[in-house]
């Protein structure tokens, strides 16, 4: 890829790439260069905020990164495992369908798997769901929203009769009471956070509970925090309902007009006592009962003639388990029970985990789906469907969910896996099965924008695909808002738009499979699809007759919006009418099930994942850039203090985290946001960035190597958010960490050759670093010292082999110390070092590599092994602020000096008049009132805090 030649500057609306808040942004660019990013003011998902994440998007699209990193050419493996040979897009393409229709005629449509993503626009989904189910008569086609929101889906569907979320950001501002359950709002989905905080700035009587079972940094802002065990949400739900009934708090009247089945509900939660409850959850009964009242009343202390509104918002702690339609379910009964429903702050609010889930939902993206939210099941909806694109029928039997998918694949049932702009073999629970599945299956393609994803290893045929600021189309967030994505520059490369991917594909396998017949797919831009999708919704729930390309030029709509109306609408139900048979919405009384896997002896830990506050899913685009890795610098795994020293483990020290299918060995860090008998570790370390081998030679496969693929039986939404593990210290006598600071033209290049290498070593780890350079640092371990050329390979890599590198060598120990100091100006600084066998000098040699202190001692002392440094230095402190790189040494330092008689606002503002940190993006602002909230002015410790 050449670099683009300068241009004109323009300015071009779009949306993030990333959660599904829907923030609307502004893309900067010159010529076919992005040159930066902004939060768009009149975007009312965002108004002009982004995240970390979003704010540095135009960086992870510079030429420099996108050279080391895209896809930008078809490539071909002739033999799998072996190397990829480029081959032009017709080739491609015709081989492609030369092997699926072979397939097709061999085995069947059904011994084909489509894999695609929530990340796709709605136009992308559309094609490859008619091609599927339409030109091929199969529903196996799937999407990674299995992963994340199916379960919601499920429990819109059951209780009020569609997959339509009621509720919209403004009524954040309008609750009394926000009910945050399973969800850590702050990393997950920020700007929305950012609304959360302002909306208790203006309301100080507004309460939050936080139910979770980590204190999360958005349980640390709560009114009341239920930590309960996890997954026990259906049981408080149904105790919060036994204690309403009992106290008179329900609303009868709204019960008797608008629903049904509350009889058998109330049967069921009679059984649900404060005791049981406990018993169960591990949350106390005065406790419970705040929680009963302030839900019930909308956050008021005691009942009131008119109830204040109480508004939910709920992610992928209810969603990602085995009773994931039971915990939405359960949570939506508290909404009926109590009419907190249909008007201004109220109603249950899934947040969308990826930027276009919903428009997947909505052309019917998912296996048991079809467009506009119609059912398989259901005769007369696929009559419509069948009608709308010119066919006699459409296949009756629900496809395979992504589970099953790769479990068939694994079991040599389905034949070829098409996967598009998703990355199952990081994502999907239970890697063993899926990365069975990838090597057993006989033709794999992977349509993907980035070749550093972990399925690309896999692929047969590699497809490029265009991604951020180069697409067209149209997204729909977590309230229903349609936005349009345009693209700012041209795609690079050979890259093509999804889209355009799935018509190609679907005209050549036409010519094979129905010769002479006219085409399907008469597309020639994006526009054509959506108007397609726009006639399939009309009279459905989600009708957008009304809308246009035009119309969403002019801003984004939410739907329905239906032929002769001109705005969207913010609310539904508000009139307690429901899209059910009878107009009512339905209680699901659906009972407590513990845990797919409960603690036992031989795994008494119970596992659970979540998110970083600055990466996205697998990394593949944030991994990019080594200030994201600032605040969490490294793969971890957080215990409890108690349970670190019951295991006789030091902070940083090696474990190996073991489940019932499969490994990984990482550092542990001590967190007690995390509770006794429990862990947590952060869903996106794939073996992109944490490896090593197993005892059985094979690499290790990450975080998502222990988690387990048993799941919801409505929803077959996997159980990701638990696991039952053992952790015991992982005895690895030998150690390597080297880090240097990198050209930026080859730095990420260098990562992923090394990343290449970590299953050669029992344990390793490689992530870049660096907020203005790019560095990037290798740790790893085994139980003896490698061949010596293993160590050659890393030390050229990182460009430690100069002549100016010095060295000490004691091959007999298996000891290595490379140091390469380097002249910038008129200071001596640290380059780059590895330390092998003996790593203690980590102490005091990652810093000032990090901190790019001055070197003051002779550099051959660089080489002094030990902890003890050979110069005085600043101790080593961890990032908090990743837009103004401002560590917790310096916040705890300004907050030691404040005035003993500021509060806790005061203190912030001062805070960030003096360090900047928490005026960026304002993601760091929850830890920012923690620190505050455990930091007295006086420098006396007031609380426990994590630095």
């Amino acid at each position: 890829m050449t670099e683009a030649p300068a241009g004109p500057a323009r300015s071009t609306r779009s949306t993030c790439p990333y959660c599904g808040v829907g923030c609307g942004v502004i893309i900067h660019s010159e010529g076919e260069r992005i040159t930066g990013v902004s939060g768009d003011p009149d975007h009312p998902a965002n108004a002009g905020r982004l995240c970390s994440k979003g704010q540095t998007l135009h960086l992870t699209a510079d030429p420099v990164v996108m050279r080391q990193t895209r896809l930008l050419q078809p490539l071909h493996r002739a033999r799998r495992g072996g190397p990829t040979q480029a081959i032009a897009w017709d080739a491609a393409l015709d081989m492609a369908a030369d092997r699926i229709s072979s397939i097709v005629q061999q085995h069947g449509a059904d011994a084909l798997g489509f894999y695609v993503s929530g990340q796709l626009l709605t136009e992308d989904y559309y094609v490859f769901n008619k091609l599927v189910k339409g030109l091929l008569g199969s529903n196996h086609i799937d999407t990674n929203s299995r992963l994340c929101m199916s379960s919601a889906v499920a429990g819109y569907k059951l209780t009020l009769g569609a997959d339509a979320p009621p509720a919209c950001y403004d009524d954040v501002q309008h609750a009394g009471c926000l009910f945050v359950a399973g969800s850590n709002a702050a990393y997950a989905h920020p700007v929305l956070f950012r609304r959360i905080e302002d909306a208790r700035r203006q309301q100080p009587p507004m309460k939050m509970v936080v139910v979770d079972p980590r204190r999360t940094d958005t349980a640390t802002q709560a009114d009341l925090h239920l930590a309960i065990r996890p997954g026990t949400d259906v049981m408080l739900f149904h105790g919060l309902l036994h204690q309403m009934l009992a106290r008179g708090w329900v609303d009868e009247a709204y019960i008797r007009a608008h629903t049904s089945g509350f009889e058998a509900l109330q049967e069921l939660v009679g059984g649900c006592t404060p005791e049981r409850v406990g018993q169960v959850c591990g949350v106390n009964a005065d406790d419970l009962l705040t929680a009963a009242r302030w839900f019930a009343w909308g956050g008021a202390e005691s009942p009131t003639p008119q109830r204040a509104a109480t508004l939910s918002l709920y992610c992928q702690g209810l969603n990602q388990s085995q009773s994931g339609t039971a915990k939405n379910a359960s949570l939506i009964n508290l909404h009926l029970a109590t009419g907190q429903i249909g008007r201004p702050g109220a109603g249950p609010f899934s947040l969308t985990g990826q930027p276009n889930a919903m428009g997947g939902r909505e052309v019917g993206g998912l296996a048991n789906l079809l467009s506009a939210h119609r059912d398989l099941a259901n005769p007369q909806h696929r009559a419509e469907v069948a009608a709308l694109w010119g066919l006699p029928d459409v296949p009756a039997r629900p496809g395979r969910t992504a589970v099953e998918m790769f479990q068939a694949a694994a079991d040599g049932e389905v034949k070829a896996l098409w996967i598009a702009c998703t990355n199952p073999a990081q994502s999907m629970p239970d890697q063993t099965t899926v990365r069975r599945a990838l090597e057993r299956a006989e033709f794999v393609v992977v349509q993907e924008a980035f070749a550093t994803a972990a399925t690309a290893d896999f692929a047969d045929l590699l497809l490029p695909a265009t991604t951020w600021g180069e697409k067209d189309g149209t997204v729909t967030n977590s309230e229903r808002r349609i936005t349009r994505v345009r693209p700012a520059v041209p795609a690079p490369g050979q890259a093509r738009h999804d889209w355009q991917i799935g018509v190609d594909l679907a005209q050549r396998l036409e010519a094979r499979l129905r010769p002479g017949q006219p085409t399907l797919f008469p597309y020639d831009r994006p526009e054509a699809v959506w108007n397609e999708h726009r006639e399939s919704t009309r009279g459905r729930d989600l009708d957008i007759t009304g809308l246009s390309y035009a119309a969403l030029e002019q801003a984004p709509q939410q739907w329905p919006l239906p032929e002769g109306q001109t705005t969207g609408r913010a609310r539904l139900y508000g009139d307690g009418v429901f899209p059910t048979t009878d107009g009512r919405a339905r209680f699901a009384a659906l009972p407590y099930r513990p845990v797919a896997e409960e603690r036992v002896s031989e795994f008494p830990f119970s596992l659970t994942t979540g998110r970083l506050r600055d990466h996205w899913h697998g990394m593949t685009r944030t991994g990019t850039l080594g200030r994201l890795f600032g605040h969490v610098p490294e793969p971890c795994i957080d215990l409890h203090p108690d349970d670190l020293q019951a295991l006789g483990l030091p902070p940083g020290a090696l474990v190996q985290v073991r489940s019932k299918r499969g490994q990984v060995v990482v550092p542990v860090r001590p967190d007690d946001g995390v509770a006794l008998g429990q862990a947590f570790m952060a869903m996106h370390w794939g073996s992109e960035y944490l490896s090593g081998r197993g005892v059985d030679g094979r690499p290790l496969a990450g975080v998502n190597a222990l988690t387990t693929s048993a799941h919801c039986p409505q929803s077959k939404q996997p159980e990701l958010k638990h696991a039952a593990v053992r952790i015991e210290p992982a005895r690895l006598g030998w150690s390597l960490l080297a880090a240097a600071w990198l050209p930026a033209e080859s730095a990420l290049t260098a990562r992923e050759t090394l990343r290449r290498l970590l299953p050669e070593l029992a344990f390793a780890s490689c992530v870049p670093f660096g907020h203005a350079r790019t560095g990037v640092l290798l740790r790893a371990a085994d139980t003896a010292a490698p061949e010596p050329e293993l160590l050659d390979r890393i030390t050229a890599l990182l460009r430690l082999d100069a002549p100016q590198t010095l060295v000490y060598a004691d091959a007999a120990r298996g000891h290595w110390r490379r140091v390469l100091p380097h002249t910038s100006g008129d200071q001596r600084l640290l380059q780059g070092f590895l330390l092998a066998g003996d790593t203690r000098a980590e102490a005091w040699l990652l810093p000032l590599l990090l901190q790019q202190d001055p070197l003051q001692a002779d550099a051959r002392l660089l080489l002094t092994p030990g902890a003890q440094a050979p110069q005085p230095q600043c101790a080593r402190s961890a990032q908090v602020c990743s837009c103004f790189a401002v560590d917790a040494a310096a916040i705890d330092a300004a907050l030691q000096q404040q005035p003993a008689d500021q509060g806790e606002d005061a203190r912030l503002q001062a805070l960030q008049a003096g360090l900047r940190c928490g005026t960026g993006c304002g993601s760091c602002v929850p830890e920012l009132r923690r620190r505050i909230r455990a930091i007295a002015p006086s420098g006396l410790i007031t609380a426990s805090h994590q630095a």
